[in-house]
């Protein structure tokens, strides 16, 4: 019988420890969903609930707020930047690793510069912009300031310097433009970093209460944590159960959607991080 390494059983320990303390908060999210109010508010700190309420809360949750036009808001806004994000990424990525041009270097100072510019900072001027424009309330205020994101050009960056130049080289040979080779050369072969984007953009966007919350005071154009805070107001703050249901609702989308996309997710991280 083969004996296991101590330093295995060491990392798989700590890992285990690692992920149970980070899974902590939404195990505690699904236990208060399923819980009445006398068993959340009880002395005794039990995750099994004593009497079953998920039905009820769930109830609840769908009943005193919109949350299909909540998460539909959340698919339109997370999607219509995540495409706009991607267009703008790829083409300036691409000719900053693969194409020579005096101003690359000024550009890849610009970039870094905007990595450290937060939204806080350019909230103020945007939410009056928008305000003057009278496109409060509307898709256009939730989209727009993020169409452009660094990050995403720094890590499609990264990757395309990792790409083998003779691979373009053959294209322009074959006639392509350099347009073309974007279409048909890079983008096929950026599919992984693309994916691993994808999940930082859906997620901090999705998730995203700061900017929605200056912008949108209408129900019909809430996010999900915007519609988390209508509901608590409708609920009166105190019924917990049907507050977690409603957070478990919108959570599960960003869950299923990275379980089935962790294998790319992974893969993009690591090929993102491979030099040239």
């Amino acid at each position: 019988m083969t004996s296991i390494p101590a330093g295995r059983v060491v990392r798989f320990a700590l890992l285990s420890l690692g992920a149970l303390m980070i899974l902590a908060p939404y195990i505690f999210m699904i236990s208060t969903a399923g819980k009445t109010q006398s068993d959340i508010f009880t002395a005794a700190l039990s995750l099994i609930p004593e009497h079953l309420y998920f039905t009820e809360n769930f109830a609840k949750a769908l009943s005193k707020v919109p949350m299909a036009t909540l998460l539909w808001n959340g698919v339109i806004v997370c999607g219509l930047i995540f495409f706009f994000q991607v267009a703008v990424a790829i083409p300036c990525a691409y000719a900053m690793a693969k194409l020579k041009f005096r101003a690359a270097r000024m550009m890849m100072v610009l970039v870094m510069l905007g990595l450290l510019v937060p939204i806080h900072a350019t909230a103020l001027p945007l939410y009056v912009a928008f305000d003057r424009m009278s496109l409060l309330n509307s898709y256009i205020a939730l989209v727009a300031p993020f169409t452009i994101s660094v990050f995403a050009i720094f890590m499609f960056l990264q990757f395309f310097r990792a790409m083998p130049d003779d691979l373009i080289h053959a294209a322009r040979l074959d006639g392509m433009s350099e347009l073309g080779i974007v279409a048909r050369v890079i983008v096929p072969n950026a599919w992984p970093a693309v994916t691993a984007f994808a999940i930082f953009s859906v997620v901090a966007h999705w998730n995203d209460l700061y900017w929605p919350l200056i912008v949108i005071s209408k129900q019909a154009y809430a996010t999900p944590p915007l519609g988390l805070m209508y509901f608590r107001a409708a609920e009166a703050g105190d019924d917990y159960g049907a507050l977690m249901a409603a957070t478990l609702i919108i959570t599960l989308p960003l869950v299923v959607a990275f379980l089935l996309a962790q294998k790319r997710f992974v893969e993009g991280i690591t090929m993102t991080g491979l030099k040239g």
